[in-house]
């Protein structure tokens, strides 16, 4: 059975300092609240959205505010009980959150110049693994149960090389199956030996040391995903939705290109197109997440 790691257990098997995730915002009329996800370590995210806010504040002339949720499941439960008004999230969790509340996209990530991404499989150089083949009975961390790349396409991975015939396979074929909260979670448990493996983006092992970065590489990649996307939920007023995409889409600015690291560090941002996202859908419905 798929065990989900709560923080202690993420603090206990990765070695992370403490995390302190933000209580939601008190709902107000005049601030607009943003629900961010804990791809990276929670302790810098709190201090990125304290960056990240003040400057958007300024830009669209109205209060903002920010925290962290523990996952993506909970970042759309804010945005449908209204402690939230825009959240940045991954694919899955948009198309599933369009589907349960309505979610529009706003923005979408770029990552050297396109707005896509992969999933990869991740180890340790010195674990003797050098096929998908060889986790069979090995721990293996997830990053969250409703991530594409951190879940579902490196999951589809090995449903592609006949290994698994359905997600449901999977606690069979691995020791266990561990959802660690984040990329860097993740990552870290692989990088630190306590799992054999790591589901996470392509881009997850920026988030490990350099030290760890040489020690870890990857044995399998997915199709490409459309990148991570910003998105708010309907009921949002159309005039404070414009003037955030119109003050986000200022990141990508020369003169406003550092405040991108307070945000993930994409290298910018395109307007979000919905029929990009379609892959993904048809990928949930296969899958059962999505009728």
């Amino acid at each position: 059975m798929a065990t989900k790691l709560n923080r202690r257990v993420v603090l206990a098997m990765a070695g992370a300092s403490t995390v302190l995730l933000a209580a939601p915002l008190a709902a107000q009329d005049d601030t607009l609240r943003l629900a961010f996800i804990p791809q990276e370590n929670p302790d810098k995210l709190l201090g990125d959205i304290e960056a990240i806010t003040g400057w958007l504040s300024e830009q669209i002339g109205a209060p903002v505010g920010g925290f962290v949720t523990i996952d993506h499941a909970a970042a759309v439960e804010a945005l449908r009980n209204g402690n939230a008004d825009i959240s940045f999230m991954g694919a899955l969790p948009f198309v599933l959150a369009e589907a349960e509340i309505d979610a529009i996209p706003l923005l979408s990530e770029v990552y050297r110049g396109d707005p896509s991404y992969t999933g990869r499989v991740f180890v340790r150089r010195d674990a003797g693994i050098q096929s998908l083949a060889d986790l069979r009975g090995r721990d293996i961390a997830f990053a969250d149960p409703i991530s594409e790349s951190g879940y579902l396409y490196p999951l589809a991975e090995f449903e592609r090389a006949g290994l698994i015939d359905r997600p449901e396979a999977a606690d069979a074929f691995f020791g266990r199956v561990f959802f660690a909260g984040g990329y860097q979670q993740a990552m870290q448990a692989m990088a630190e030996g306590l799992v054999a493996a790591a589901g996470a983006s392509q881009y997850a092992d920026l988030l490990l040391t350099p030290e760890q970065q040489s020690q870890v590489t990857w044995i399998a990649e997915s199709d490409a995903i459309p990148s991570h996307v910003v998105i708010a939920r309907p009921e949002l007023d159309v005039g404070l939705r414009t003037r955030f995409v119109d003050a986000m889409m200022m990141l990508n600015e020369p003169e406003h290109r550092d405040k991108l690291r307070f945000l993930y560090g994409p290298d910018g941002y395109v307007r979000a197109d919905p029929a990009a996202y379609e892959g993904v859908r048809d990928l949930a419905r296969r899958y059962g997440l999505l009728k």
